[in-house]
């Protein structure tokens, strides 16, 4: 409860912050360094990146510990649903600031299928014998086939960026067609 109490009270107060130092900053007329704007723009973008990133880590903490008081599977299976939240929320966050979207929209995909994977696997340890086998057998093919899944979308998507005159990456695994 304090740590979300914490985060809210940090992004109001950045919020703020921003805010106030928008109107009191003024650009000048003509500047006297050769540094280009956009200098100033991945400045701030970092910023707010770093302090996502916090807030990422400690809802990760908080998640960990509210673990803490489970025991044994129950316990494996709420630190794989935490561990896994927190790759998700990174991988999120650094497909927001990426320049190839389709590759990270691809990447938040694939951290989704194997942060649902780790959670299966610790779901199927309550199961013995044959029962546990199917159980991680599914889990895999679950895995896979959000993985497949997640490429096939990656790909669609470059071929229609290439389609439309976007410019795409050649992908190194297949080969180009010639006329």
């Amino acid at each position: 409860m304090t740590f979300k109490l914490t985060g809210i009270a940090l992004a109001v107060a950045f919020a703020f912050a921003t805010a106030a130092q928008a109107q009191t900053t003024q650009t000048p007329a003509k500047r006297d360094t050769a540094e280009p704007p956009r200098a100033e723009q991945s400045t701030s973008n970092r910023k707010a990146k770093d302090m996502e990133e916090e807030r990422i880590e400690q809802q990760a903490k908080a998640d960990k510990a509210k673990c803490d008081a489970l025991k044994a599977n129950a316990k494996d299976i709420c630190m794989a649903e935490a561990k896994g939240k927190e790759k998700v929320a990174k991988a999120e966050l650094d497909a927001k600031h990426a320049t190839d979207k389709v590759k990270a929209e691809r990447k938040v995909q694939e951290t989704k299928a194997e942060a649902t994977y780790e959670v299966a696997k610790q779901k199927c340890d309550d199961q013995k014998g044959e029962a546990k086998d199917a159980c991680m057998k599914q889990a895999r093919v679950d895995r896979d086939r959000a993985k497949g899944n997640a490429e096939k979308q990656a790909d669609a998507k470059e071929e229609k960026r290439a389609a439309t005159g976007g410019t795409a990456p050649a992908s190194p695994d297949k080969p180009k067609k010639s006329y």
